[in-house]
């Protein structure tokens, strides 16, 4: 993002609200309120264990939260592949809407950087504004509110900062974090791609849109399964990712 002014006071990263074990490498940590009985327990449901296995990373509708991150005007000719991004974006909102998964939307000094751009499909949503390279702060109390939040599908823009920023916070607050890959970008290409690796490397998740709505909808025979198959009938639009990862590249082995 383009710097603006540090964040203040009130806009500190908090402590984490949820008790949370040291992450290992490339696992995602896991909060201790949040574990499941073991398996041996008669009280333990297999779909109940495998919505907060840590190394599976599952998403389900009723414990998942997306968020749409500094889609705005001014980036428009700035990021990398920028309405391919907010396409898939859209995409990703859509969803959410058909599968009742909350989605929330911010804005980085938008009276420098402008609206969110409206091909997004954001009416209804109220922007959060914020200055910090993060969007955990001005979100926390929406946080807060979902005890029963286990996944967030993360979206939007600037890979190398917003984003890895953010998914660094909510992975401090034991949160799975799932980066639509062909949701984020960068001005630079390779801030994109040392950013998604560094994403990688902390525990996120990295999927792709198809991946994660498939994953949402579980089902052919989900009720609303006809209705997202009309927005994924054509593949999500080409955003560089193949030149990113070719090759074998080392940044992700």
């Amino acid at each position: 993002m383009l710097a603006v002014r540090p964040c203040s006071a009130s806009e500190e990263r908090p402590g984490s609200h949820r008790e949370t074990t040291e992450p290992f490498p490339n696992t995602v940590p896991v909060s201790r309120k949040s574990l499941c009985p073991w398996p041996s327990s008669p009280s333990a449901h297999p779909q109940d264990m495998a919505a907060v296995r840590p190394s599976l990373g599952r998403v389900l509708p009723g414990s998942s939260i997306l968020f749409l991150c500094d889609m705005q005007e001014k980036f428009r000719h700035r990021v990398t592949y920028f309405p391919e991004i907010v396409s898939v974006a859209a995409r990703m909102l859509k969803v959410a809407r058909l599968l009742e998964v909350p989605a929330v939307l911010t804005e980085q000094y938008p009276k420098g950087l402008g609206p969110t751009v409206p091909e997004l499909g954001a009416e209804g949503l109220q922007p959060v504004h914020k200055t910090c390279f993060s969007m955990v702060p001005a979100l926390q109390q929406e946080l807060d509110a979902r005890p029963q939040l286990r996944s967030v599908l993360l979206c939007g823009i600037e890979a190398q900062a917003c984003i890895l920023n953010t998914a660094l916070d909510l992975l401090d607050q034991g949160l799975q974090v799932h980066v639509v890959v062909d949701a984020c970008s960068s001005r630079s290409q390779v801030d994109r791609l040392v950013a998604l690796s560094r994403m990688r490397q902390s525990g996120a998740f990295l999927s792709t849109s198809e991946g994660l709505i498939l994953q949402l909808v579980g089902d052919a025979a989900h009720p609303q399964f006809k209705e997202i198959q009309k927005v994924i009938k054509e593949p999500a639009p080409d955003s560089g990712l193949l030149g990113l990862f070719q090759g074998q590249n080392p940044i992700f082995r």
